[in-house]
């Protein structure tokens, strides 16, 4: 198949792109910096140069480039602020970016379209340790800052699900870890400043590795059901202060500082509700039946050892 990826540089577009040229489809890469051209070369893609969120750059950028499948896996991590605002980028990609390229997706011809979405939109609550599955309510407000992202998620999944003469899928990843993904990010934080640790227990959540999840993507595209929503996570569920402490000894940087609770909800409130108030336990039983995928790495220790 002809594959119109969006997002092709980022923590999962690289993999992705390796991933699809060996299960042998042709990617065209969306890339908005014309200096990473050789980098999705190297991985057999095609590259056009827009931004996702420039409409008629867009359009014109994939006019003459017929595609089948249309991979939304834009996200701007790296230009978030720390406190979660209204005007986050990923959060506009999610919602107007995933708009612009359903309209990219009927001008190239493509009919399925695979979208990101994320675990967390089943609410930034303690799920306690019943295992959360595709059945349960997606995009529940609990009256935190965490509800932003919730709505991107769903905004993004309702708009695919919706579209006229689109077969829509949405991967509903758990948190990204490996090279240039959310592990990394946390260690790069750690290197410059005492990395923080909520006093008492901690939040649970579940992981994946970004080649996993890019098997995940590929997988979906062909042998997803239109119309429907797939848990992309690994095996074992796993505790902030783990993910913190293990972060630390792989990457080699400080140990986390035990700090009061009320002062990471103060100082950064969608840190402290995600690491905090949020435990979720996630079943991927759904993806592994539909689409013939498991995780290549059970959990995050293993994942990280693993380079």
């Amino acid at each position: 198949m002809r594959v119109l990826l969006a997002g092709a540089t980022g923590a999962i577009g690289l993999p992705l792109l390796s991933a699809l040229a060996a299960a042998g489809h042709e990617t065209i890469a969306i890339i908005r910096d014309p200096a990473k051209r050789r980098l999705v070369e190297e991985r057999g893609a095609l590259p056009v140069i827009a931004d996702v969120m420039d409409r008629d750059g867009l359009l014109r950028a994939v006019d003459g480039h017929p595609a089948d499948v249309v991979m939304h896996q834009a996200t701007a991590l790296r230009d978030a602020s720390p406190r979660l605002r209204p005007d986050d980028p990923t959060l506009a990609l999610r919602d107007k970016g995933t708009e612009q390229l359903l309209r990219a997706a009927r001008l190239v011809g493509a009919r399925r379209f695979v979208t990101q979405s994320l675990i967390t939109g089943y609410g930034y609550r303690d799920h306690g340790d019943r295992i959360l599955t595709e059945d349960d309510v997606f995009g529940l407000h609990v009256g935190n800052v965490g509800d932003l992202v919730a709505d991107s998620s769903v905004a993004t999944e309702r708009q695919v699900f919706t579209a006229d003469g689109i077969e829509g899928i949405a991967l509903r990843y758990g948190m990204f870890y490996g090279r240039n993904a959310f592990s990394d990010m946390f260690a790069d934080l750690m290197r410059k400043r005492a990395p923080v640790l909520p006093r008492g227990r901690t939040g649970t959540t579940c992981f994946i590795h970004v080649n996993d999840a890019a098997a995940a993507a590929v997988a979906a595209m062909e042998h997803g059901r239109a119309g429907q929503a797939y848990n992309i996570v690994d095996d074992q569920p796993t505790s902030w202060r783990d993910f913190l402490t293990t972060v630390a000894r792989t990457h080699g940087t400080p140990r986390p500082v035990v700090t009061p609770r009320w002062l990471i909800r103060l100082a950064v409130p969608y840190l402290g509700c995600l690491m905090i108030d949020t435990t979720m336990r996630i079943s991927h039983a759904k993806a592994t039946r539909d689409l013939g995928w498991t995780p290549a790495y059970r959990n995050l220790r293993e994942g990280l050892a693993a380079g």
